[in-house]
């Protein structure tokens, strides 16, 4: 039997006063978290772009390299989906009854972990395998992320802890995996070469 995660009990209060915070906050300040809390992965979208752009004149390795942050950050969202049916974790504002910026989300519109901070997570550690000044960027734009989903709403402080770790993790198992196969393929080369010129055996 799957028991439901009660958000609340961990970091409810939390919740609560950034809450409170928000709509106290000047407007200016509200609508612009709000405007990035929905339309982040276009800056994402736009570093990775840059990324495989500078990469590609750097070699074929960097290039590969590049190409492969999407993936990771798809890799990602995976995981973070599959958590989320598992730990069945209520939005806080349904089982706290606040009053958000942002619109609380359909039942079973689970709220363990952020997929958007599990998102940017992944994106700001892959791209540091890419350049480590998109990659710094990258993670400064993912702690906004973080905190904006907490701002609006959205999220408790500990979905977005948790998805901040569970995507840079993801993203630094496959970009690790990536880097040690590129490693390990200059010294396959020369036994496939020797091993070319055999002749097949036949049963």
């Amino acid at each position: 039997m799957i028991v439901a995660l009660d958000g609340a009990s961990v970091d409810g209060p939390a919740h609560t006063d950034v809450v409170h915070l928000a709509q106290h906050a000047p407007a200016w300040l509200d609508a612009t978290v709000s405007a990035w809390s929905p339309y982040w992965l276009a800056l994402f979208a736009v570093l990775m772009s840059v990324g495989w752009w500078r990469a590609r004149r750097s070699g074929a390795a960097a290039a590969v390299t590049a190409l492969a942050v999407p993936f990771a950050v798809v890799a990602a969202y995976a995981v973070d989906a599959a958590l989320k049916p598992l730990v069945r974790e209520d939005r806080p504002c349904r089982s706290l009854g606040a009053v958000t910026l942002e619109a609380c989300p359909a039942p079973r519109d689970w709220s363990f972990p952020s997929n958007h901070a599990a998102v940017a997570a992944a994106a700001a550690v892959a791209l540091l395998f890419v350049s480590r000044r998109l990659g710094v960027l990258a993670a400064v734009a993912a702690c906004a992320m973080a905190a904006s989903r907490v701002w609006v709403g959205a999220h408790y402080p500990h979905d977005v802890l948790a998805g901040l770790a569970m995507g840079a993790s993801t993203a630094l198992l496959a970009m690790s995996s990536l880097r040690r196969g590129r490693a390990q393929a200059p010294a396959l080369r020369p036994a496939a070469t020797r091993l070319r010129p055999l002749p097949a055996v036949t049963p």
